[in-house]
């Protein structure tokens, strides 16, 4: 069976980073289990070189718990899914990793156009769609009456993510049934809202949209002394390639760590369980570190 911690592959070349910066991330989840349950976990990032300048590179990893010896697979978005049969009792499982990436904050570019739908590649058709939480279909007359006006593909979803960040405060308040239309309509957002968000008024708009997940350090700015979590943020294809907005934060942010993409938050979610599993706590890290770090190193002391 495939390995989560197996060795990083050292036969194709390194990418060349030009600001790089190094990140130790992971995670640990602790289950109460009634009886055996079959599980799916989203949560291993992978190495990534795109056209857009996207680039991520792990560095080590391994498996923590229960993670060892799991099975893995590719699912149809590419991303990495753990597959595993919980057993009763308390079961804990995690990840821990060092990647290194760019220390550039996200580019912006202002003046990309809008590609007709006619002009659009099949692949990203999909993305167009209504999805179990992007219900844009129902945000369609407000998104058009909105935005409908502004010019250039960049231009109506940077306006979009302003938007949000502007309307929508950031607080627990909604579930993981929330929906894109019910989000909007509380006006009270976590990240995965806001992500599902901009991507319901990118579809609605004709834009293809997609929902990413991963991890978000405080790289160059003041740390959040907020517990860390995973992060949601989303991706518009905008002239021929996927481009990063964040209306939760709305800004440039340095050493995003890509977990996975999906239609919405049902294909990318960091647990699925065929039966009952508890979660009972949970920890999430992302940090800077150096170059030097390893995994025998002990994690930021706040962590555990």
């Amino acid at each position: 069976m495939a390995q989560p911690d197996a060795a990083p592959d050292h036969t194709h070349p390194t990418p060349a980073f030009e600001r790089p910066v190094f990140i130790r991330a992971g995670f640990q989840l602790t289950f109460d289990v009634p009886y055996p349950t079959p599980m799916l976990f989203v949560v291993q990032p992978r190495d990534r070189l795109e056209p857009t300048g996207t680039r991520q590179r792990i560095v080590d990893q391994r498996p923590l718990g229960a993670a060892q010896g799991i099975h893995t697979y590719a699912d149809t978005h590419g991303n990495t899914v753990w597959r595993t049969v919980a057993q009763p009792g308390t079961f804990t499982i995690g990840h821990d990793l060092i990647a290194e990436t760019t220390r550039n904050p996200d580019p912006a570019h202002p003046d990309l156009p809008k590609t007709p739908v006619e002009g659009l590649p099949d692949e990203t058709i999909t993305y167009l769609l209504p999805s179990r939480y992007v219900d844009s279909d129902l945000v369609s007359a407000d998104a058009w009456e909105r935005f409908g006006h502004i010019q250039g593909g960049w231009a109506q979803v940077q306006a979009i993510s302003d938007y949000l960040n502007d309307t929508c405060t950031y607080g627990y308040g909604s579930t993981s049934a929330t929906t894109a239309f019910q989000a909007l309509g509380s006006g009270r957002a976590v990240c995965r809202d806001f992500a599902h968000m901009g991507v319901a008024f990118c579809r609605a708009l004709n834009i293809p949209a997609r929902y990413v997940c991963g991890y978000l350090p405080d790289i160059d700015i003041t740390p959040d002394p907020v517990p860390m979590d995973f992060h949601a943020w989303f991706e518009a294809f905008i002239d021929g390639q996927w481009r990063t907005f964040d209306a939760r934060h709305n800004r440039p942010r340095a050493g995003r760590l890509i977990i996975a993409q999906g239609r919405d938050a049902s294909d990318v979610a960091f647990t699925t369980s065929f039966g009952s599993a508890r979660l009972t706590h949970m920890k999430v890290w992302a940090d800077e570190t150096t170059p030097d770090m390893t995994l025998d190193t002990p994690p930021n002391p706040r962590i555990f």
